[in-house]
C-alpha cells in the first residue's frame, strides 16, 4: 500500500521570515522541540534552518550573533515535497540530496515537515533510527 507525505508529515510547521534573528528561530525550536525551522519570505518558502545550522554556519562563522538572520545561515539549495506524494520517492529523493528533513509544500504554501526520523518510526519501527525519534527530547 502506498504511503503518503501527508500522512507521515509533521503538519503546522513553524515559520519564520528570512530577516528573523538567528536567535529568534532557536527559541523556537526549544519551545516547540523541534530541530528545523522554514524560512519564508511571505508564504513562499525560501529554505530551512536546522539546529546544525545554526551551530556550524551561525555560531562557527560569526562572531557576534546579535546581526545574524535566517537568511544567513538557512540551507542555500531547497529540495521540496508536495503532500500527495509517495513517502518511498521522496525518501529516496532526501537521500540522494543527503537531507535529514524536507519542507512540505503545497500550492507555495509551507503545510508541513518530514523527516527521515517520520519515516523510520511508519517504515521500520525496530530500527535504532525509529528508537530515537520516536524518543523525547532531552532538552
Amino acid at each position: 500500500m502506498v504511503q503518503y507525505v501527508r500522512d507521515l508529515m509533521a503538519a503546522d510547521p513553524v515559520t519564520l521570515a528570512s530577516d528573523t534573528p538567528v536567535r529568534q528561530a532557536a527559541r523556537a525550536m526549544r519551545e516547540r522541540d523541534i530541530g528545523a525551522v522554514l524560512v519564508v519570505d511571505g508564504h513562499a518558502v525560501r529554505g530551512i534552518v536546522t539546529d546544525r545550522d545554526l551551530v556550524v554556519r551561525g555560531l562557527a562563522e560569526h562572531d557576534d550573533l546579535s546581526d545574524t538572520s535566517l537568511r544567513d545561515v538557512c540551507s542555500g539549495e531547497l529540495v521540496t515535497a508536495a503532500p500527495d506524494e509517495d513517502v518511498d520517492s521522496v525518501v529516496a529523493r532526501m537521500r540522494k540530496n543527503s537531507v535529514r528533513r524536507i519542507p512540505v509544500v503545497d500550492g507555495g504554501r509551507a503545510v508541513g515537515v518530514l523527516s527521515i526520523g517520520d519515516a523510520a518510526i511508519e517504515k521500520d519501527s525496530g530500527s535504532a533510527l525509529a528508537d530515537i525519534s520516536a524518543a523525547r527530547g532531552n532538552a
